[in-house]
C-alpha cells in the first residue's frame, strides 16, 4: 500500500476519530510513520485519500466525513477471497469500444461528477474546442476532456491539438484527463491551463511537431501518478476536483 495511506491508517487507528488531512499528515510526520522529501506532504496526503475513495467507493479503506476530513471506513467489506483464489480468478473479457464512444462517455462522466459537486455543467453541443461549460458561485469554467484506456505499455496516452491551447476560452480553463482502469473504475487528472504550459516547457508533455499535437502520457506506479516519465510525479492533480475553482 502507498506510504501516505499506510501512515493515515496508523494515525486514524490511534486517534479513533475523523481528522483533517493536514492534521493526519502532521501526526504521521511527528510519529515517524511518514517520511517524505516532498514540499507539500499534506496536499499529497489529501490527493491519495480522495483518490482511494473515488476509485474504490464502498471498498475504500477511508471515508470522507466532512470537507477535507477523513476517517477509516467501518463498512469496508472484509476480504473473502484467498490468495490462491485470486491467482486463478479469470480475467474478464473486455469488449473493444470505439474511441468516439469512449470520448463522449468521458465527457458525460466529468459532467456527472461536476453536477454532484454543485456545478451547473453541460456538454457543448457544438465542437468549439471546449467540451464542457460549467458555472458555480457566479464563476465560469471551460473544460476540455480527454479519455484513455490503459495501453500495452501500462500507460494512458492522450493527444491534444495545439490549436485547442491557443484559443481564447471563456472563464477559467481546465483540462481533464479521464483514465479508464482495467477493473472499469475511473480516475481523473485535472490540470489548469498554466500547469499545462509549465509541463510543456518542462518537456513532461511532448510536442509532436509533425502532427501539430501535444502528447500527454500518464503512468500509475505503486499508487502514485506520473506525467511523461517517472521523474515527474503529479499526485496533487489526481482526482483533486477542488482545483476547479
Amino acid at each position: 500500500m502507498n506510504k501516505f495511506k499506510t501512515a493515515a491508517i496508523k494515525v486514524l487507528e490511534e486517534v479513533k476519530q475523523p481528522l483533517h488531512y493536514v492534521k493526519i499528515t502532521e501526526i504521521a510526520l511527528e510519529k515517524g510513520w511518514l517520511q517524505t522529501e516532498g514540499k507539500t506532504p499534506a496536499a499529497s496526503m489529501n490527493a491519495q485519500l480522495i483518490t482511494e475513495i473515488n476509485a474504490k467507493g464502498n471498498q475504500s479503506t477511508f471515508i470522507k466525513t466532512a470537507p477535507a476530513t477523513y476517517d477509516l471506513n467501518p463498512n469496508k467489506p472484509k476480504e473473502s477471497m484467498t490468495k490462491k483464489q485470486a491467482v486463478i480468478k479469470k480475467t474478464p473479457i473486455i469488449e473493444k469500444i470505439g474511441s468516439g464512444f469512449i470520448g463522449k462517455a468521458g465527457e458525460h462522466y466529468v459532467t456527472s461528477e461536476l453536477l454532484f459537486r454543485g456545478y451547473n455543467a453541460s456538454i457543448m453541443s457544438v465542437d468549439v474546442g471546449m467540451d464542457i461549460i460549467a458555472t458555480r458561485n457566479n464563476k465560469l469554467f471551460s473544460l476540455q476532456v480527454k479519455t484513455s484506456n490503459l495501453n500495452n505499455s501500462n500507460s494512458y496516452v492522450f493527444d491534444m491539438r495545439k490549436v485547442s491551447l491557443e484559443r481564447d476560452y471563456a472563464g477559467n480553463v481546465f483540462y481533464v484527463f479521464v483514465m479508464i482502469h482495467p477493473d472499469d473504475t475511473k480516475s481523473v487528472l485535472i490540470l489548469t491551463a498554466n500547469k499545462i504550459e509549465e509541463l510543456i516547457h518542462m518537456n513532461a508533455i511532448k510536442d509532436i511537431k509533425t502532427h501539430e499535437r501535444f502528447r500527454v502520457v500518464l503512468k500509475i506506479r505503486n499508487d502514485n501518478i506520473f506525467i511523461g516519465t517517472l521523474d515527474n510525479p503529479i499526485d496533487y492533480y489526481w482526482n483533486n476536483w477542488d482545483i476547479i475553482k
